[in-house]
């Protein structure tokens, strides 16, 4: 199965009853935190994606069902499926850098993320735009890296113009090459300007569905 598949059942109901209060987001955030820090205690994972206790707790049963993770007194740790598709992720998708505030966000808090080679999935960047207020954050900006410099679809002038430093940041903390795309999820939060970034990244990968 696809990883963006995978990732998909997991934020999805198991059995009948109410839907599972977390989404795609928090799926991926949570595979890259328990790679990079595992055994992680089940407390420190609820704090790191902001759910509580109820939310976390079906969050697990559901990465358990999907063969992901395993859990034991230390802590949860990926499974050899998990490790293989949080790779495939890491593959796809950069973690999250924090950018200043500027005319080309919406909110206070703006999360960065760099998608790989996806500049031909990307439109107008509605669809990323609408994907991050899907989960909660005022909206995303999406940048395409072409010809050595960083442009907005559709836009013709100079986007940094009065933001060298946002250009900066993103420059050297993502690296981006040639067709990669940035997107950054602004909110009022930092935690839901990330899940807003995530979100874009995934409705970005998911134009080429047919290989992820």
């Amino acid at each position: 199965m696809k990883p963006l598949q995978v990732i998909e059942n997991a934020a999805s109901k198991i059995a009948p009853g109410r839907a599972p209060y977390f989404i795609e987001a928090h799926i991926v955030k949570a595979l890259i935190i328990i790679s990079s820090q595992g055994p992680v205690g089940r407390v420190n994972l609820a704090k790191a994606l902001g759910l509580g206790e109820g939310s976390i707790r079906t969050l697990i049963r559901h990465l358990e069902k999907a063969e992901l993770i395993k859990t034991s007194r230390e802590g949860i740790l990926l499974t050899g499926t998990g490790k293989k598709l949080t790779f495939s992720v890491e593959s796809m998708i950069s973690e999250a850098v924090e950018v200043p505030r500027s005319a080309l966000t919406v909110g206070a808090f703006n999360m960065a993320i760099l998608v790989r080679s996806a500049a031909g999935l990307v439109g107008a960047g509605l669809e990323q735009r609408d994907a991050a207020i899907k989960v909660g954050a005022q909206g995303a900006t999406t940048l395409i890296f072409s010809n050595s410099r960083l442009t907005m679809p559709l836009v013709k002038e100079d986007i940094f113009r009065d933001a060298p430093k946002v250009c900066e940041k993103l420059l050297s903390e993502l690296k981006p090459q040639e067709n990669d795309v940035i997107v950054i999820g602004s909110a009022h939060y930092r935690l839901t300007a990330e899940f807003g970034a995530i979100a874009a990244a995934l409705e970005t990968l998911k134009a080429h569905r047919s290989e992820v």
